[in-house]
């Protein structure tokens, strides 16, 4: 009986360590989705598609820009690249998109600022556009005329991976007038909501899993453990060590997208360096069900060339973002990640959440009442089958008049 009332004490820290960081980034992540959502619903697919044909320094950029304003999880993000790759555009190009749409967003950046502080959301911007430079560089360098003929005719046989129907689903509003008469518009509206509650389903189950596993890692593994693995009482040598070992560290851990930014905090308050937390969260592209993503889609040569290519792009970054940061004092000296268990209270965390979990709930509303159960549906679904779904060219005054019918698509693959 002491046993189990041990190991019943053991899961309740965990949880209320899981608990404390989920309360703590509740309002940001609604926030946080809610932009992006927002920027999705102006930014068509077929003129992402029409930009990225290149390999050069303009095209990066723009894949770039409309990566970070495209935000996915890393499922969604891997399924658009093949997508964006198969329809023209470069595969240098597809992988930018793919590492912005996931390490350069908005949400990425509020959560980071909330838990580890405004040092490490600097340093995620400043190192993502490293990575994809290293990354372009690489495969520039080691990518062959036949190895993506190859690549090409693998992406092509259409091979589903995971979170396909996401990926295909162009929710983005037609039509004229600014920016603001389209996004407040009826149409705009429905958009963003659809988009938000798409794109929390995809990312939600990853960023339980964060949570759950960094509240298990705070509360069940000694510091004493980490210090050691992560040479704390060496600095020079654990500011070398960090970013190699942390992209490793992120592959095991099977976690992706933003659901990895509570393990970070956890891994920098047991002593791992400040490069190394870049590495450890630019490597979510690195896991263990996106590398098998990667042969289904590439085929096996191109996979692991890809999977060496990523490695190395974070580890660089790291090492970059290492150099800048601690030349410039901006290397924080205190580990103080929010990871411990707070007491709920009558603070402006509280009253954000509220706020924020009743436009939460609004939008969710508004996506059931429109439609959007039956897009959910087709979230797994093969793209090929299904088409591109074209938000914009649908009845919205049907919708907003209280039909529930379901939205057609398009036929827009390859």
């Amino acid at each position: 009986m002491t046993l189990l009332a041990a190991a019943g004490h053991q899961i309740l820290r965990a949880l209320e360590r899981t608990g404390s960081m989920t309360w703590e980034i509740t309002w940001a992540l609604i926030l946080g989705f809610t932009l992006s959502a927002a920027v999705q619903a102006v930014v068509r697919r077929e003129s992402v598609t029409r930009l990225l044909g290149g390999n050069g320094p303009r095209s990066l950029a723009v894949a770039t820009g409309l990566g970070a304003a495209s935000s996915s999880c890393s499922y969604a993000a891997v399924a658009l690249a093949r997508s964006l790759f198969r329809k023209g555009a470069s595969f240098a190009a597809a992988i930018a998109f793919q590492i912005a749409s996931t390490n350069l967003v908005v949400e990425l950046g509020i959560i980071l600022i909330l838990l580890m502080g405004w040092e490490f959301a600097a340093a995620e911007f400043v190192g993502g556009p490293v990575m994809i430079i290293v990354v372009a560089l690489l495969l520039r360098f080691f990518l062959r005329p036949r190895l993506l003929e190859a690549a090409h005719r693998q992406a092509d046989r259409g091979l589903a991976g995971s979170m396909e129907g996401h990926a295909a689903m162009d929710m983005s509003v037609q039509g004229d007038g600014s920016l603001v008469r389209r996004l407040t518009s009826a149409q705009g509206i429905t958009s963003i909501s659809h988009i938000f509650v798409m794109e929390w389903a995809a990312v939600l189950r990853d960023i339980v899993i964060g949570l759950l596993i960094a509240g298990a890692v705070a509360a069940w593994v000694p510091d004493s453990f980490w210090q050691a693995f992560f040479l704390v009482d060496h600095p020079f040598l654990a500011k070398v060590w960090g970013p190699i070992v942390g992209p490793v560290v992120a592959v095991l851990s099977f976690v992706c997208s933003i659901g990895n930014v509570p393990l970070a905090a956890v891994l920098w308050n047991g002593g791992i360096s400040f490069g190394g937390v870049v590495s450890f969260i630019f490597a979510d592209l690195l896991i263990l069900p996106v590398l098998v993503i990667y042969r289904k889609y590439y085929g096996l040569k191109t996979a692991a060339l890809l999977a060496g290519v990523l490695y190395m792009a974070s580890v660089v970054a790291g090492y970059v973002v290492e150099i800048l940061f601690g030349s410039a004092g901006l290397v924080p000296v205190q580990r103080t990640a929010r990871v411990e268990t707070t007491h709920l209270s009558w603070n402006y965390t509280t009253y954000l959440n509220i706020a924020f979990l009743l436009l939460a709930a609004l939008l969710v509303v508004r996506f059931v009442r429109t439609g959007g159960p039956a897009m959910l549906r087709a979230m797994g679904g093969d793209p090929d089958d299904m088409g591109d779904h074209d938000h914009g060219s649908h009845d919205h005054s049907a919708h907003d008049r209280g039909s529930h019918s379901t939205p057609t698509a398009r036929e827009g693959s390859s």
